[in-house]
């Protein structure tokens, strides 16, 4: 989905979109058998929600640390199967854990299971467990930026090479608000940026990747702007203050065992009060 602004490079606060709000949930695949992950992303899709996105992890990241967790890219694969409308992501995969190519082949292949409904969230990573018991090598934090602005060209190259290729030019979702590295790579290479934080912290950061995309000529509307939040948030706080400095991408993270996706009810019905009138 692409957003169009009236006004290029100027602040994101002082734009006007005109592309629809969409609603995504984050289901964290943690701490819950797999038939309730697969009941949650049926029913989210029911509900109505714009895309199901699960993480990238090997642990729990709250409650109990070895509590019961699930793999991310063949729950993807699940998931388009078992799945029709919804667009389907990991928020965000984890850039170290795969080889660049073969996550590229992945996504690939995914996005044809899916007939299309794949997006390529991805990210420097954080998780220090995770990279201590699967034996990869943590480093540092400006070291796995660097391995992340490696890894997108080689990405982008391998789509192109592959046979088939994939459906559509596969959406890159980028996660993070580091202002030096993380925002130049989101105005280089991605489709989305996905990141948090109150209504002040957003509009710095859309004013600083606004600043990313003057410098190397690119259009900032080309970036859908996405914000997280959690199953407490509500439209009317959140969703007013951050679709008011051009946000148009929300996505609700709930946790297992036990999905209560009650909350989304409410923000699609936002979403397409938002909504009305932008079709004609």
């Amino acid at each position: 989905m692409r957003s169009r602004w009236t006004g290029i490079g100027s602040s994101s606060v002082t734009n006007t979109y005109t592309n629809p709000v969409r609603i995504g949930v984050q289901l964290q695949p943690q701490h819950a058998d797999y038939a309730s992950i697969r009941r949650a992303v049926a029913e989210a899709e029911q509900i109505g929600v714009d895309i199901a996105f699960n993480w990238d992890h090997f642990f729990p990241l709250t409650g109990e640390p070895d509590g019961k967790h699930f793999e991310c890219w063949t729950m993807l694969g699940a998931w388009a199967e078992a799945t029709s409308r919804v667009e389907i992501g990991a928020l965000v995969s984890c850039n170290t854990y795969r080889n660049p190519e073969l996550l590229a082949d992945m996504a690939r292949t995914v996005d044809h299971i899916s007939n299309g409904r794949l997006i390529l969230g991805i990210g420097s990573g954080w998780f220090e467990r995770d990279y201590d018991e699967y034996g990869y090598d943590f480093g540092t934090a400006g070291g796995r930026l660097d391995d992340l602005a490696e890894a997108l060209p080689r990405i982008e190259s391998r789509l192109g090479k592959l046979n088939p290729p994939p459906t559509r030019k596969l959406p890159v979702l980028i996660g993070g608000g580091g202002e030096k590295k993380t925002l130049r790579l989101v105005a280089k290479h991605a489709d989305i940026w996905h990141g948090f934080g109150d209504a002040e912290v957003i509009e710095r950061k859309h004013r600083i990747l606004d600043e990313h995309c003057a410098a190397i000529g690119r259009d900032p509307a080309e970036i859908e702007r996405s914000v997280g939040t959690n199953r407490h948030g509500e439209p009317g706080g959140v969703g007013e203050r951050t679709y008011a400095l051009g946000t148009r991408l929300f996505t609700i993270a709930i946790s297992g065992p036990d999905y209560d996706l009650a909350p989304l009810r409410e923000w699609v019905a936002w979403r397409d009060e938002k909504n009305k009138g932008l079709a004609g």
